[in-house]
């Protein structure tokens, strides 16, 4: 296929086109001394035949004139001021049509040339149609001589150039062939010429392997055909109204018939009959000539202008057009392979089911496509499935029977999709089919409120299907989806109130206890979405901003919440006081008030009734999530800007005050009686202590002194080993907001030197505390003081004093190397573990799925807690090693982490990170040898998998060699000092003890640049003896290899050094790059700088610390090869991990850059989405009339035969492998 060419932002006039002149030109000279052209036409038909002329219209030769909006211009002028009209669209459009229409009946040879130059120009072509090419050419030579003056240097064509001018051209476009056809209507297009012509040149060129000729030919005999149903509707209704007037006329008695009107009438119908077979004639030649062949396209634009083209034909001329015949051609192509193009396939549709009158004809439709419909609510394209639940919406609108029960349950679960339009286009169809049937209301009757309300059948109905979905956790998902059609059911809180409080009626089923907690639930959503207006998490784009009516909404309806359950919410939670979830939803609606009403609504004794609750369930309650939300409810009414906070202060102080005196009291019984402590005490101690802490996240209660109670009770606990764990974790967490507390009110500024000292204290101790409870025996008090610990190191670290906090800097706290060493132990021990270890370490723990998901969700909580430190240099870059060579054997688990982990380390410290990735080789080389012994082989599953995750290391550096020159340089240093550290233990001769490692450095050397490759080839030359050189047995391969791939591609690698600094941002790499200048070894870096990397390896010695210069920081000596911290042996471990990974061996994509993580190192995504482009249909044929028919319009008999359209000249097979005629063409 020709190449659609681009055209420029202004199309040249013909002069200055390469235009062939025939015999018969005439050379006159205007009047700004410009050369116009006129040129000699001959009146031409289809076909190359030349039509015959209507009477009354006159031939002009080749000197006539044109006029255009008002203007008389030269011929060769006249069609480029058409085009610019058009593309301008400055002038009306009827205007310029009346112009040419003046033209062409002037000289309709000499106006029909310019509207075919017309269309040429639109396709983008720069050549013009002759009048020699005109008389003398068939179409297929035209179309071909075109096709060579077509610039084939762009892709770009009026249809497809991008800016606001050429999307207001196709509108201009359209609109010129549609107002043509309307003013030409009523003659010119029954003179067997001008249409004839068009519809012949269209076709053609829509047969042309240009794609712009193809595209713009296309849509122009679209609209044509478009234009064409209009008038064929016309006619069609006229013929109608003179058939009625004839029939009424002809009934008359002999008397009073009109013999000359029967004649008038007869003579009208006749005319209008052979009108309407003229304009049948046309529209079949359309559409067999282009629409059969293009909507099957290999372009989907094209595809989709015919697809929304024969909608529209439905749609306005159903009579005709809206048949099993035409309606396969839109069911075929929603298999399309383009989701622009089944998206139009359901717009299309849309139009037809909105009207109801036209359902009967779309029965068998219906019942033959209605299964792909409902398989395309799940399409991979949004636009799509938005578009395919709206169809399925206007189907059920129509008739219930059509859709089982089994596809709107398909339907109804998309209502908790993560894609807001698809979920709101779901709960549309949900409304319509669950709560379209509405109890009517009797005219005159006082409204029902209430439980009595008609809603209250439709909330019961919203509950019943929230809890048969089985997504209990979703109910804000569901409450946003079907907020958009159904917000008045939705806040009509007084009857959900009521259904909660009131006794049922008589007859009336009550609610169930798992009923009223759902409907709390969803009441509680409900609240939230009108008071925060905007869409739970996960769902939204960020918030909008709201338009003053939404602001106004939003005011009226925390007024409504706040005066319904500011009386309302005492009752509910007197009600259900005992029941934890119930409770806890219910308290979360205070945080939703407007407190100022609890004032200006006289409502305070509804706030004391409130208050008294929330104490009543703070005493009866010890669930953690119950306490927490109590703390809240305070926190949210403690607001000082509010009358209220005096009453509400001394409410929490009074509560408080209670729970403080009270926990002293037993926690000093608790430590007298030592030993002889009873369950009944120690859950006293627990209760109180648990709602101590929960009040504490979220309320100051630093004037009762808790520190000093905490730390005595965590004391003793160590000392006598056997304190219940859940005091132990609850005392942590208290004395852990104690000490964030006073820090807060310390970075306020205004902090004397004394609670400095304090705090630093207290800090240190508890610290101290965390790491002696890391050797508790209970896991779930190592997991709390591990997590605490690593907050508390974190929040203390050098980063405190940042941001204008230097008076701080007293507190910074900087973890010893013990303290350091038990981290990593914990992480290594408790992380990086079996599901079959946790289970059995953890005492039994669920065996369930839900289980081990939880379990492995508190592990990754503990190594993000860890990593944390090492990304703010908390802890040393060196520890990292342990982390990072678990990436492969817990990639499934981790994988993420680690990965995010190295991106931090490698933007902190590039050399420090690259020497942390070598040392996890080195380690896990170590240990393998240790396990296999010295005379291992290496096609072993663990030397293998070490070397695949030395490949995967090498990944993650990416593609800009300059920037990660220094950091690859220093690894091949350390490796290659590695593999010549320990001579053989069998003597001379014999190839180093860790020789072998050279095989897994070997992964990175394509990372080198190519200078680089001969300043490490060099260094590496330092090690070997001239003996090593020559040695070519098996157990030298890892050296002869690495030699190799250092001197591997420095032949043919055009990498530019330069080109980094140059152009950062873009691939170093160019297919038409010219060779680079071979650069020396001295090359310029940074600014100007001479750094000579043969320097970075003048140490003979590998202890001797590499040097590096001005940018490249000192390099760390060699770290030791062991682990930094000592592991507990496992029980029971396969080490066969070390097996290379099959599913991670995909071809990396070296185009896509990363942002800030690994670039290359990713996982295949599979997409758990249907592709709708896959669906077939079976059983399609099945009672459909496959054959291309003729449009039928109301039954006549032609006047005359039509000489059929030239054949297809682009052949659809080259580019469709199945037929029209076949079942699915996409």
């Amino acid at each position: 296929m020709i190449a659609a060419p681009e055209l420029p932002s202004d199309f040249p006039f013909p002069q200055d086109t390469d235009t062939r002149f025939s015999s018969d030109t005439d050379f006159s000279e205007e009047p700004d001394g410009r050369t116009a052209v006129t040129v000699s036409l001959a009146a031409k038909g289809k076909g190359g035949k030349k039509g015959k002329k209507p009477a009354g219209e006159k031939g002009k030769g080749a000197k006539g004139t044109g006029r255009l909006n008002g203007h008389h211009q030269e011929n060769g002028m006249e069609n480029m001021m058409l085009f610019e009209v058009v593309k301008l669209g400055r002038s009306a459009m009827q205007s310029v049509v009346d112009d040419w229409i003046e033209s062409y009946k002037t000289d309709r040879d000499v106006a029909l040339l310019d509207l075919i130059n017309f269309f040429i120009q639109c396709s983008g072509c720069k050549g013009v149609v002759s009048g020699e090419m005109f008389r003398n050419m068939q179409n297929s030579e035209i179309i071909r001589r075109m096709t060579e003056e077509f610039d084939e240097d762009s892709g770009d064509y009026p249809l497809t150039i991008a800016g606001p001018q050429w999307k207001r051209f196709k509108t201009s476009f359209c609109e010129f062939i549609a107002v043509l056809v309307r003013q030409c209507q009523y003659s010119i297009i029954y003179d067997e010429y001008m249409m004839d012509t068009v519809i012949s040149l269209l076709t053609g060129l829509s047969d042309s392997q240009v794609r712009a000729f193809r595209h713009t030919s296309t849509l122009a005999a679209m609209k044509l055909m478009t234009a064409l149903v209009n008038v064929a509707l016309n006619l069609s209704i006229n013929m109608d109204n003179t058939q009625r007037q004839y029939e009424s006329e002809r009934n008359k008695i002999v008397a009073k018939r009109a013999n000359d009107r029967l004649e008038l009438l007869l003579q009208k119908r006749k005319e209008l009959q052979e009108n309407q077979d003229e304009i049948e004639n046309m529209m079949n030649a359309i559409f067999k000539g282009v629409f059969v062949h293009r909507y099957r396209d290999s372009i989907a634009e094209i595809r989709a202008i015919c697809i929304e083209e024969i909608g529209v034909w439905m749609k306005l001329y159903s009579d005709a057009f809206l048949n099993d015949s035409y309606l396969k051609y839109v069911g075929w192509t929603m298999h399309d392979k383009q989701g622009e193009v089944r998206l139009k396939c359901l717009t299309a549709l849309q139009g037809l089911y909105y009207n109801r009158e036209l359902n009967t004809r779309l029965e068998l439709f219906t019942s033959r496509f209605k299964d792909r419909i409902v398989s395309m609510t799940l399409d991979k394209e949004y636009d799509v499935a938005v578009q395919a639940i709206k169809l399925l919406t206007l189907v059920l609108h129509s008739t219930d029977e059509v859709l089982s029960p089994e596809d709107c349950e398909s339907v109804y679960h998309l209502v908790y999709s993560a894609h807001r339009p698809v979920a709101i286009a779901a709960g549309e169809f949900l409304f319509k089919k669950l709560f379209s049937q509405r109890e009517p209301e009797e005219e005159g009757a006082p409204k029902r409120r209430g439980r009595q309300s008609p809603n209250a059948n439709l909330i019961k109905t919203t509950v019943f299907f929230f809890l048969e979905s089985e997504l209990h956790e979703h109910a804000a998902y569901l409450v946003d989806s079907l907020w958009e059609c159904g917000a008045e059911l939705l806040k009509d809180w007084e009857c959900m109130t009521s259904l909660l409080l009131d006794d049922p009626l008589p007859g009336e089923e009550a609610l169930t206890d798992r009923q009223e907690t759902a409907l709390i639930e969803i009441m509680l959503c409900t609240v939230r979405q009108a008071a925060e207006c905007h869409p739970p998490v996960g769902r939204g784009t960020g918030k909008r901003v709201m338009t003053a009516k939404e602001k106004k909404t939003q005011l009226d309806d925390r007024t409504r919440i706040t005066e319904l359950f500011a009386v309302s919410l005492p009752p509910l939670l007197a009600k259900y006081a005992m029941d934890s979830e119930k409770v806890t939803n219910l308290l979360q609606l205070p945080q939703f008030f407007d407190l100022e009403i609890y004032t200006t609504g006289r409502l305070e004794k509804h706030l004391e009734s409130l208050l008294r609750q929330v104490r009543e369930i703070v005493e009866k309650h010890t669930d953690t999530d119950v306490l927490e939300v109590c703390s809240k409810t305070y926190h949210a009414l403690c607001n000082e800007e509010f009358t209220i906070f005096n009453r509400v202060d001394i409410a929490r102080s009074q509560l408080l005050d209670e729970q403080v005196d009270k926990f002293n009291r037993l926690l000093e019984d608790f430590l007298q009686e030592g030993e002889e402590v009873d369950e009944d005490d120690t859950y006293q101690i627990l209760s109180t202590l648990k709602r101590i802490t929960a009040f504490h996240n979220a309320h100051d209660l630093s004037q009762w002194d808790l520190f000093t109670s905490n730390f005595k009770l965590l004391n003793t606990g160590i000392e006598n080993g056997d304190m219940p764990e859940q005091i132990v974790i609850q005392s942590l967490q208290c004395t852990h907001y104690v000490i964030l507390w006073n820090l807060a009110k310390l970075s306020e500024g205004s902090s004397r030197k004394e609670d400095m000292v304090t705090l630093r204290k207290q800090m240190r101790a508890f610290c101290l505390m965390c790491q002696r409870y890391l050797t508790n025996v209970n896991t779930a008090v190592k997991e709390q003081a591990f997590t605490i610990l690593c907050d508390v190191l974190l929040i203390f670290s050098h980063q405190m004093v940042s941001g204008g906090r230097e008076h701080l800097e007293p507190l910074v706290y900087s973890p010893e190397d013990s303290l350091q060493v038990e981290l990593l132990s914990f992480i290594l021990n408790h992380v990086f573990i079996d599901q079959d270890e946790e289970t059995n370490s953890t005492d039994g723990q669920q065996d369930d799925e839900a289980g081990k998901i939880e379990a492995l969700h508190k592990r990754r909580n503990l190594l993000a807690a860890y990593c944390k430190l090492i990304i703010y240099c908390v802890v040393e870059m060196k520890t990292g090693a342990d982390i990072f060579k678990q990436y492969m054997r817990y990639y499934n688990d981790y994988g993420d982490i680690i990965k995010e982990t190295m991106s931090k380390t490698r933007q902190i410290d590039k050399i420090q990170c690259a020497k942390t990735l070598i040392l996890s080789l080195q380690q896990l080389f170590n240990e393998m040898l240790s396990e296999l012994g010295h005379g291992f082989d290496r096609s072993s599953s663990s030397f293998c998998g070490i070397k695949e995750l030395a490949r995967r290391f090498s990944l993650t550096f990416g593609l800009d060699q300059v920037k990660t020159r220094d950091a690859i340089a220093m690894l091949h240093k350390d490796g290659i000092e590695f593999a010549f550290k320990e001579p053989s233990p069998q003597g001379e001769g014999n190839p180093p003890l860790h020789l072998a490692f050279l095989d897994i450095l070997s992964e990175f050397s394509s990372k080198l640049m190519r200078q680089d490759k001969r300043t490490v080839h060099m260094y590496l030359e330092r090690f070997m003896t001239f003996q090593m050189a020559l040695q070519r047995e098996d157990c030298w391969l890892p050296l002869i290899s690495y030699r190799n791939s250092l001197q591997a591609g420095g032949d043919d690698d055009t990498m530019s050094v330069m080109s980094g600094y140059s152009s950062r941002g873009s691939s170093v790499r160019s297919k038409k790059a010219k060779p680079t200048r071979k650069l020396p070894e001295g090359i310029l870096y940074g600014t100007g700088t001479l750094i000579t990397l043969p320097t970075f390896f003048e140490s003979s010695s590998s202890s001797e610390v590499w040097q590096q210069s001005l940018q490249t920081p000192v390099m760390m000596p060699s770290p030791h090869l062991t682990s930094t911290a000592m592991r507990e042996p496992k029980r029971g471990r396969d080490d066969s991990y070390m097996g290379t990974p099959q599913h991670i061996q995909t071809p990396m994509d070296y185009n896509r850059r990363g942002t800030g993580l690994m670039e290359e190192d990713e996982e295949p995504i599979v997409e758990d989405v249907m592709m709708s482009s896959e669906g077939r249909l079976d059983d399609l044929n099945e009672g459909m009339d496959f054959d291309t028919m003729d449009i039928d319009l109301p039954p006549s008999k032609n006047r005359r035969e039509r000489s059929e359209l030239k054949p297809d000249y682009f052949d659809p097979a080259s580019i469709m492998d199945e037929s029209v005629l076949g079942v699915s063409m996409f």
